[in-house]
């Protein structure tokens, strides 16, 4: 046996832990082809051979067989237990969410050539919440840092931020997943990579299998030495994958998906939402939830924000969003500079931030405000 090889048997053996210890059939290092462990769906009467999955079992990344591991399979089958227990109607919610936007995550998943469930990566995410801000401060459906956001191309300020936006997000969220891939040749790698971050798996890639061909194998490897979220992350991604392909088998009535259509316009100034829902037709209400990104309730000023439109109203919305007048394009609260204002001292006064008020007012010089000039406060 290579060092290599016995090195991930050691680390795969202190990895395990008790509950995976009385999976049937032996724990093997990577690179066997056949061993036999506890069927990934309980409900099912007969064990799966790794080596021989049935016939509905295709994708990379659930019907691989190291997620059916014993080190994965502990973890993965807690989480199914939990769902289909004590969190059925926190994981029935995410379903229901998931119907809003998995036919737009599916064609930017077919379009990439990815595994297909990748679309429930939300789920163990955000639980498909837009809005959803981590304790890290992480953001959006696929849980983009600030950091991140911005280096992948995303707008994250206090007006636009754009890991709330469905499509920028997605688009942006599988892309990396992409790069991943591309880098180590493996979705658990990729995973654990989107989790805790690609130098993280690269150095402990390099550290404790630097000969190794790259592939799934190698998180197994790495297992022991990733943060507990990370160990967490993919058999929870496992195990969400595993109900959302098969609702019905774990007693969940499946979510309906909406078709995704809409109209996209680029808007060159500010502009508040219920302008744009005026010009546009319909309601406030369907514009803040096609638009998350919106979090002040407006466009950027001074620059272009993409909005989505209900199907058929983008050229209602040209049309008349023409005839409104730049002055009235923006309809929340202004303030006008008085002797002794200071941004701070506005800002306190509407219970905003300073950064929310410069950046509403792009070329305002906070040392230089001119007593006269009408500032744009954002709502709350």
């Amino acid at each position: 046996m290579g060092l290599v090889a016995l090195l991930s048997c050691l680390l795969i053996l202190v990895g395990c832990n008790s509950k995976t210890s009385n999976v049937p059939g032996s724990i093997a290092p990577p690179g066997l082809e056949n061993f036999l462990v506890k069927p990934l769906y309980e409900k099912l009467d007969t064990p799966l051979i790794l080596s021989e999955p049935p016939k509905y079992l295709s994708d990379l990344i659930v019907d691989s067989k190291w997620s059916r591991h014993p080190i994965m399979l502990g973890i993965t089958n807690d989480w199914i237990d939990y769902w289909t227990g004590t969190g059925t109607a926190e994981f029935s919610i995410y379903l229901e969410r998931m119907g809003r936007y998995s036919a737009l995550i599916d064609l930017e998943i077919e379009s990439l050539g990815l595994p297909a469930s990748l679309r429930y990566l939300p789920i163990i995410e955000s639980g498909f919440r837009p809005a959803a801000i981590s304790s890290a401060e992480a953001g959006g459906l696929w849980q983009f840092m600030k950091a991140t956001a911005r280096e992948v191309g995303l707008k994250v300020g206090a007006i636009i931020d754009e890991r709330r936006d469905p499509v920028r997000s997605t688009e942006k969220a599988l892309a990396v997943l992409k790069g991943h891939y591309e880098r180590f040749n493996s979705w658990h790698l990729s995973l654990a990579a989107y989790n805790a971050g690609p130098s993280r798996v690269s150095r402990l890639l390099k550290e404790y299998a630097p000969l190794s061909p790259m592939g799934d194998s190698l998180y197994l490897v790495i297992y022991p030495f990733l943060p507990k979220e990370t160990k967490e992350f993919v058999p929870k991604f496992v195990a969400a994958a595993t109900i959302g392909r098969a609702p019905a088998r774990y007693g969940f009535t499946p979510s309906q998906e909406f078709e995704v259509f809409f109209d996209e316009v680029l808007l060159a100034d500010a502009t508040s939402v219920d302008v744009i829902a005026r010009a546009a037709e319909t309601t406030q209400e369907v514009i803040e939830e096609m638009n998350p990104q919106l979090i002040r309730g407006f466009t950027s000023p001074g620059s272009e924000t993409r909005i989505m439109l209900p199907s058929g109203k983008g050229a209602i919305f040209e049309r008349n969003y023409q005839l409104i007048p730049e002055d009235e394009r923006f309809s929340l609260l202004e303030h006008q500079v008085a002797s002794g204002d200071t941004l701070g001292h506005i800002a306190l006064r509407y219970g905003v931030s300073v950064s929310v008020l410069l950046e509403a007012n792009p070329g305002v010089q906070p040392t230089k405000l001119q007593i006269g000039y009408w500032l744009r406060v954002p709502a709350r």
